[in-house]
């Protein structure tokens, strides 16, 4: 469930309510009766990680021909050098 920001017009509290998406926004102040007003606040959501764009999207994945390995062919198989050796 979302919380609300909401702001009141005469003592100016400024509180929070969690309430269900389809609940109708409040109305009175709990505290004054003065008018209430939503408030537009900044979300507390936020992707974090090496993976992930500002903009919501992973990053690319390298091509496998992009990076160049130092590795002989036979270790890139899964074979250590001796193996590779002695199977000649």
């Amino acid at each position: 469930m979302p919380v609300y920001e909401y702001q009141c017009a005469d003592c100016k509290r400024h509180f929070e309510e969690l309430q269900k998406v389809s609940d109708k926004p409040l109305k009175k102040c709990k505290i004054c009766g003065g008018a209430l007003s939503r408030l537009i606040s900044q979300t507390s959501f936020s992707l974090k990680g090496g993976g992930w764009y500002k903009d919501g999207y992973s990053s690319a994945k390298p091509k496998e021909g992009a990076k160049s390995d130092s590795k002989p062919a036979s270790e890139k198989a899964g074979k250590s050098p001796a193996a590779a050796k002695t199977s000649s």
